[in-house]
């Protein structure tokens, strides 16, 4: 109890000296870009032997990142914010339930399907170091913004597609907690979005039944809008 009161003060204030630094003129800091939408191209790298991608591998995120500025031209700001990401990966690595276990096997030209895929559905912390030339009154401008983005993944889904049937279960043994670097740069409306993780995307021990590992990790390749 006594720490929940601590954390409450300390936010309190916060807020009142955050309150204390808004002055009503000319000088007033301002922030920029704390709603964002993404679209991205989705690779997997450190694929098994025989094991390929095929589709169009895609995800979408979106969230709200609050803005600190660090100089009085809020030029230079440190972003903090929440998100959610949906993210599919097409391959011919299909996953089948076998009890309460799950095996992984790569399918060969002698099956005949429509679809097999992976999902992941993530809520995320992006970290920003961002740097821009804006002004009050400037809405097109040049950004560079730098950091990392933890996740933890809600929900990891295989769906195998056949003209007979469809198999579809939520997968348990993807690694949940996700970390990695990203990189977003552009200019007005059109903005570069890079994400490269830095963990598999299974837990350790995962293997194929011939024995690889599986070791993937993403990269994610795209565009991303910013929303004052």
């Amino acid at each position: 109890m006594k720490y929940g009161i601590l954390f409450i003060s300390l936010l309190f204030s916060l807020t009142l000296r955050a309150q204390a630094d808004v002055v009503p003129d000319q000088d007033q800091r301002y922030r920029e870009d704390q709603f964002y939408l993404g679209v991205t191209y989705n690779l997997l790298l450190d694929l098994p032997q025989r094991v390929s991608q095929n589709g169009l591998s895609y995800g979408l995120q979106s969230g709200f990142i609050r803005d600190f500025p660090l100089n009085q031209a809020c030029t230079f700001a440190i972003g903090v914010g929440l998100g959610y990401s949906f993210n599919s990966y097409y391959t011919n690595l299909r996953a089948i339930e076998d009890g309460s276990d799950i095996r992984y096997e790569i399918l060969d030209g002698t099956v005949d399907y429509k679809r097999n895929k992976l999902e992941t559905h993530i809520i995320e912390l992006p970290v920003e170091i961002r740097w821009r030339n804006s002004t009050r009154t400037d809405y097109k401008f040049w950004r560079i913004y730098g950091g990392f983005k933890l996740g933890y993944i809600v929900g990891t889904r295989s769906k195998f597609v056949t003209k007979d049937f469809v198999d579809s279960f939520y997968n348990s043994d993807s690694e949940n907690f996700r970390y990695g670097l990203m990189l977003n740069v552009g200019y007005n409306t059109f903005n570069l979005h890079l994400y490269y993780g830095l963990n598999s995307l299974f837990e350790d021990g995962v293997t194929i039944s011939d024995g690889q590992s599986l070791e993937m990790a993403p990269l994610h390749l795209g565009l991303i809008f910013y929303i004052l």
